[in-house]
């Protein structure tokens, strides 16, 4: 019997793949066969975790890259599909914000205009013309729970998110004939090192409280684990899931729907 959501033979592009959702992920794809090229501004990152793959048995490469830099972004996917068919495109590189709009600077709209907006749209664009000439692929845009409900202090962020889910809607609008899936992932808290930076950062010696408050906003009662959105991202990728486009799914301990009541 064939291994379910097999991904062997195919090539994967992961933005931001070095670190926490992204480095799941990565790992998750190779497992299943596919050849991984993790994309992450933090050269370091990228490189230590595709190192982690190969010693596993599995195939990835790490790779410098700005997705702000679309010069940038087209020359590296130019250079990968010289190597692989790229069939697959994950846009999870992104930066968050935590301010109202009277706190969020132009610096500060800026900044995040530049890297998960304009990010997903020159990774989208560098890649969807050699999909169509490779006859398909798929993309999936991590978008956030703040792309479809308010949060508090959340302006900039949340700006973002919405234009990525909106993005996926019309990209698997517009190229739907040309066998190209695109769907988005919508996580609430997910625990990271990211999480538990900030909360560092911000909460200095109320580190333990801060984080059971946080892990509390999820109705389920704790935060997300990367692992759980890295099985999310195999099924919307994978052929069994074929027959999905144009959808975003919600992976957020029941925050949406139970925050709602």
């Amino acid at each position: 019997m064939k291994t379910k959501f097999s991904l062997e033979n195919k090539g994967v592009i992961i933005t931001g793949g070095g670190s926490g959702i992204g480095k799941a992920i990565a790992e998750t794809f190779a497992a299943q066969g596919a050849d991984v090229y993790i994309l992450d501004f933090n050269m370091n990152a990228a490189t230590n975790t595709a190192a982690e793959i190969n010693k596993q048995g599995f195939q990835a490469s790490g790779h410098h890259c700005n997705v702000a830099d679309y010069k940038q972004v087209n020359k590296l996917v130019n250079q990968i599909s010289k190597m692989t068919s790229i069939d697959v495109l994950i846009n999870n590189a992104g930066i968050a914000h935590v301010g109202n709009i009277e706190s969020c600077t132009e610096e500060d709209l800026d900044r995040l205009y530049e890297i998960n907006i304009k990010g997903v749209y020159n990774c989208a664009r560098a890649c969807i013309p050699l999909m169509k000439d490779n006859g398909g692929g798929v993309i999936l845009n991590m978008a956030s729970i703040a792309s479809s409900v308010g949060i508090s202090d959340r302006f900039a962020y949340s700006m973002t998110k919405g234009a990525v889910l909106t993005m996926t809607y019309s990209i698997a609008k517009d190229y739907i004939n040309d066998n190209i899936r695109c769907n988005c992932i919508s996580p609430a808290r997910v625990h990271t090192p990211f999480v538990d930076g900030f909360i560092k950062e911000n909460y200095p010696g109320n580190e333990t409280e801060m984080f059971e408050k946080l892990s509390k906003t999820q109705p389920i009662g704790r935060m997300g684990k990367p692992q759980e959105i890295a099985d999310l991202a195999l099924f919307l990728c994978a052929d069994e899931a074929s027959f999905i486009t144009g959808s975003n799914y919600g992976i957020d301990g029941g925050y949406i729907t139970l925050n709602s009541k």
